[in-house]
């Protein structure tokens, strides 16, 4: 789908739809909906006096011109009460009209930037987040399956201005947005395949295909590449899966030593079964999601390579599935981490934090002056946080933690402090090894980000985002399914920083 800028009026526009909005306080509509109010000889205005339309958020009301102007129809979109009103009630609204267009069988759609104008807002975040709010809504998995009632797409949007000195911050923002939203749409699509497609061999090809386009570098390590960096945390999840593991390093400016340096670091667990601490069977087939964080790393390297920011990211995203093969490693195994440390395996479900913990490692050769890892790592954070409302975050750092929070505040991709207490490091204490791999049922969430704060030493910040990569409805611009979460924070610090 195509979306661009045009400078003109938007009662001008060819599109078969046009798109304008509405405060909750307005009575008499001004600039681009007073404009088509008029055209239309005060149809928005009547609708508004007979309570029909009273702007509240996500209300869209239908107008058809019957030739007073172009457009086959009208859509006034809601942004409720201007006090407050920010960046995501921009993308609430664009999310809320684009969905109603397609339910229309528009085709072509032409929008004005939401708050820009009397909303106050800047006009490059305020297109950026009409773009994002738009393209993130119309997201549809291509699921394999025969479907002869395929809906209507939109094939283009087009942001109309009138003022030509703002073209091209918008311009801008449209481009962030379409980098954006690439980067969510891989990671949303690698998380909805199933597992057989899904593998961690489909997730190199992916990792290898755009870092091809987009000149990042790409390593792509196996088990033999994995023993030589004596990967011990990592083989051992690996040692019982069918398919082939790959331990996948992306670089976005390697060679420009003088940028600094961010490592973002993704579970990548393309299938959980628990392995030898077996899951039950009800709903394991959610644990296709389990490689959440690998998703959104890969995704988030798509974006800044698209983006070029001018820094030297690596993404690094260990991938294996966790299967109770015969030769799978077992509770009480003693493992040995690429630092040398050792495990004592409690729990063989506890496995994220085990191919973390090597990933943690190998991210120390770069010299980091952060580094960030996100991982759908333990229930406990979904019964602390909530189910699709906030991700927690540990860190070593306040900066790094204030940082990150911002940037989870500016994209709603909410994140939530967490304690890294030292006291946390009592419950994986081990009669025979250096530590265990889980501290039991209490404190869940803790214990496995203080096992993590093992094999780190700089400035680190740890995001459990499980009970956010997936959702079991669509809400606004997430879609039921894969969300794509952590993909628009990571840009967006990154682009901060």
């Amino acid at each position: 789908m195509k979306i661009h800028v045009e400078q003109g009026s938007i009662q001008a526009s060819s599109a078969d739809t046009i798109i304008v909005n509405l405060f909750s306080d307005v009575t008499t509509p001004g600039g681009a909906t007073g404009t088509i109010d008029q055209a239309l000889g005060g149809a928005i205005s009547d609708l508004i006096a007979g309570g029909d339309l009273k702007g509240k958020v996500g209300e869209v009301a239908v107008l058809y011109p019957q030739g007073a102007i172009d457009a086959r129809r009208v859509l006034v979109v809601g942004l409720g009460e201007r006090d407050g009103f920010d960046l995501e009630g921009v993308r609430l609204a664009a999310s809320a009209a684009i969905k109603r267009a397609r339910a229309l069988n528009a085709s072509y759609v032409a929008t004005i930037v939401h708050g820009a104008g009397i909303g106050g807002l800047d006009v490059q975040s305020a297109a950026q987040a009409t773009a994002e709010g738009s393209l993130l809504s119309l997201y549809r998995y291509d699921a394999q399956k025969h479907n002869d009632d395929e809906q209507q797409e939109i094939e283009t949007i087009t942001i109309v201005e009138y003022d030509q000195s703002k073209i091209a911050d918008i311009e801008q923002g449209i481009g962030t947005a379409e980098a954006v939203h690439a980067g969510v749409t891989l990671a949303r699509n690698l998380v909805n395949m199933p597992p057989n497609v899904a593998t961690p061999s489909r997730m190199a090809a992916e990792a290898k295909a755009f870092a091809k386009q987009l000149d990042l570098d790409v390593t792509i390590g196996g088990r033999n590449w994995a023993r030589r960096r004596k990967m011990g945390a990592f083989l051992a999840v690996a040692k019982g899966a069918g398919e082939k593991p790959k331990f996948i390093v992306l670089e976005h400016n390697r060679d420009q030593e003088e940028l600094d340096t961010i490592v973002l670091v993704g579970k990548g667990i393309t299938f959980d079964t628990g392995g030898i601490s077996i899951k039950p069977s009800a709903n394991m087939g959610l644990m296709k999601s389990d490689m959440g964080g690998a998703a959104a790393v890969l995704g988030t390297m798509k974006a800044i390579a698209m983006l070029d920011l001018p820094l030297h990211v690596v993404g690094i995203t260990p991938c294996t599935e966790n299967m109770p093969d015969a030769f799978a490693y077992r509770p009480a195994d003693v493992i040995t981490a690429s630092n040398g440390k050792t495990i004592e395996i409690i729990s063989t479900d506890a496995e994220g934090r085990m191919i973390l913990a090597d990933a943690l490692v190998y991210a120390r050769r770069f010299e980091p002056a952060a580094v960030i890892d996100l991982a759908t790592l333990t229930g406990a954070c979904v019964v602390a946080m909530g189910a699709g409302m906030a991700a927690g975050l540990f860190s070593n750092d306040d900066r790094l933690r204030d940082q990150l929070f911002a940037a989870g505040k500016a994209t709603r991709e909410r994140i939530w402090p967490l304690p890294l207490w030292d006291d946390y490091r009592k419950a994986i204490d081990s009669d025979v090894a250096d530590m265990k791999n889980s501290g039991g049922r209490m404190g869940g969430v803790a214990t496995s980000a203080i096992f993590l704060k093992e094999f780190t030493d700089y400035n680190w910040a740890h995001l459990d985002i499980a009970g956010m990569a997936f959702s079991d409805k669509e809400k606004n611009y997430l879609p039921r399914g894969a969300t794509g979460f952590g993909v628009r924070l990571l840009v967006e610090f990154l682009r901060r920083w």
